[in-house]
């Protein structure tokens, strides 16, 4: 059995077998042959980079190469059971156009994101004056696809703000360990390396 990145494997724990998933941003499709080898899921993802989109087809996956800040509004509403966006929301140039798109054309969404309020970023940038690099905020400040960091609060607020409504939220520290779900907003903005929101209109 293939080992999945924490946040991809809480995601597959999440979706029922037998439904219909959309994955935006999929990357090599590593989550969607999982869910089909595993859930027998109908998975299709959108991919804007092309060597990715090659690797999704090399192993099976199916793939649309496309740009979801423009490619989404031509799916119709309430077509995937589930739309997936693993750590991709905050490379969007309009995070908040995309998270409404994708609760309009899923029963649910799932997504996952890093939280810059985690509070190794907080020392990072405290004590060394520089942006974060770590395990899930890999790259350089110049090179990064990440262009609108947020934190969990911030996440919420914006579903608050779109009349979208959180179903499940949860929590990871940075060595993948889950932080208990009665663990308040604010302890586990400081605490949890990522968080995963399963959200619905």
């Amino acid at each position: 059995m293939s080992t999945l990145r924490t946040d991809l494997q809480i995601i597959a724990d999440l979706i029922q077998p037998n439904t219909q998933v959309l994955d935006v941003g999929c990357g090599d499709g590593q989550l969607l042959s999982w869910l089909a080898a595993h859930k027998n899921v109908h998975a299709r993802g959108l991919e804007a980079e092309l060597k990715l989109v090659r690797k999704c087809v090399e192993t099976g996956v199916a793939v649309v190469q496309g740009d979801a800040e423009v490619d989404l509004e031509y799916y119709p509403k309430k077509s995937y059971d589930y739309v997936v966006l693993s750590r991709t929301l905050q490379t969007m140039l309009d995070p908040q156009m995309i998270l409404n798109q994708i609760v309009d054309i899923g029963k649910q969404a799932i997504v996952s994101i890093p939280n810059f309020a985690y509070w190794k970023n907080r020392l990072y940038l405290g004590f060394k004056g520089r942006m974060p690099v770590t395990s899930t905020l890999t790259y350089e400040w110049y090179n990064t696809p990440n262009i609108h960091f947020c934190t969990l609060k911030d996440f919420v607020v914006l579903c608050q703000q779109n009349g979208i409504q959180i179903h499940q939220q949860l929590f990871v520290t940075s060595k993948g360990v889950r932080i208990r779900q009665d663990t308040g907003l604010s302890l586990a903005n400081l605490t949890a390396e990522q968080g995963i929101f399963v959200i619905s209109r």
